[in-house]
């Protein structure tokens, strides 16, 4: 039985450093996430990939912003439960939550901070018959370190952010980088679509645009792709790794079953303080919606700072909340 102040059901940037700005106002957190540790997608999916709006870092790798933001919570001792699922939640007192994880551990808090990120999620697969039977034999659908191609023919399909930074990331690594589009056009950062152009234009990237690949071959392991160009010009190429990046498909799971107000498998919130429709919920991060959202860290660490003002006044609604710029001596628990 884990009893704390705020209960961040997410363990990815947002949820940790909101653990810092709690810190500041003397309020125990308590992680919970599905993954085995800390850092959510930064971890999982792309540990190796450049972050570059993280403000005072020109570029940061996600695995080593991850480690940073563990560093800076560290003096507030946080609580984590990890490798278990956030399953069952109950309000059993007026400002007393009860959540009941997939492996039974209880956890109690007053408040409650949902920073799952985008939920219970999996990449989209293309259509392709027999996709599955080369998954982890040249297929892969996330790139957690990019040394794995060196040397290697790679062939990216996708259209947004993450077909085309690995593409412009891979182009240095890889002995062949090609890009496979649907379209003519890019739904990523106008920056990155022209880098891609340059890198093409120059013969770092083979890019293929209004095509698709429909098939895979090899004995065992991946060593072609069948693209169709046109919707009609169909030919083999040879390479050693697929990787289609169209995004992941996000799930909500139990979160969905906790009565708040959901819209587009995201939970609905107020600017004013991230709260949701059911009083001592909060959602902060890329979970949520609002008008305006977007699903950017540097939104969350936003999201997080305002919630845990809100929380403070909600959980101690008689003491005065006296804020501290961060400058200031013994404001930060480091002294």
């Amino acid at each position: 039985m884990i009893h704390t102040d705020i209960l961040i059901i997410g363990a990815g940037p947002v949820g940790l450093f909101t653990v810092f700005e709690a810190g500041l106002l003397k309020l125990k957190c308590h992680l919970v996430d599905s993954l085995g540790q800390p850092g959510g997608q930064l971890t999982e999916i792309y540990p190796k990939k450049p972050i570059y709006d993280i403000p005072g870092y020109p570029t940061i790798m996600a695995g080593e912003l991850v480690d940073n933001l563990l560093h800076q919570i560290a003096p507030f001792k946080p609580g984590f439960t990890l490798g278990e699922r956030a399953e069952k939640l109950e309000k059993i007192e007026k400002k007393l939550f009860r959540l009941t994880t997939s492996k039974g551990t209880q956890i109690y808090a007053p408040v409650v901070a949902i920073a799952g990120g985008l939920g219970c999620f999996e990449p989209r697969k293309p259509p392709i018959n027999n996709i599955d039977s080369f998954e982890d034999k040249g297929v892969d659908y996330v790139i957690k370190d990019p040394e794995k191609y060196r040397n290697k023919r790679v062939l990216v399909a996708g259209g947004g952010d993450s077909a085309l930074d690995w593409s412009i990331i891979l182009a240095d690594i890889a002995s062949e980088v090609t890009l496979v589009h649907r379209r003519t056009s890019f739904r990523g950062a106008l920056d990155s679509v022209d880098k891609v152009m340059e890198l093409a234009h120059i013969g770092k990237i083979n890019l293929i645009t209004n095509a698709q690949v429909i098939g895979l071959g090899g004995n065992g392991v991946l060593t072609e792709v069948i693209v169709e160009e046109d919707e009609k010009e169909k030919y083999a190429k040879a390479i050693d790794h697929f990787i289609p990046l169209f995004g992941l498909a996000p799930k909500l799971g139990p979160i969905g079953e906790w009565g708040l107000d959901i819209q587009d498998n995201a939970i609905k919130v107020d600017t004013v303080d991230y709260s949701t429709n059911v009083k001592g919920i909060y959602a902060i991060g890329d979970i949520n919606t609002y008008p305006g959202k977007l699903k950017l860290i540097l939104c969350g660490f936003h999201e997080g700072t305002l919630m845990v003002q809100s929380a403070f006044k909600y959980i101690y609604p008689d003491q005065k909340l006296s804020f501290k710029y961060t400058t200031v001596a013994g404001v930060n628990g480091f002294e």
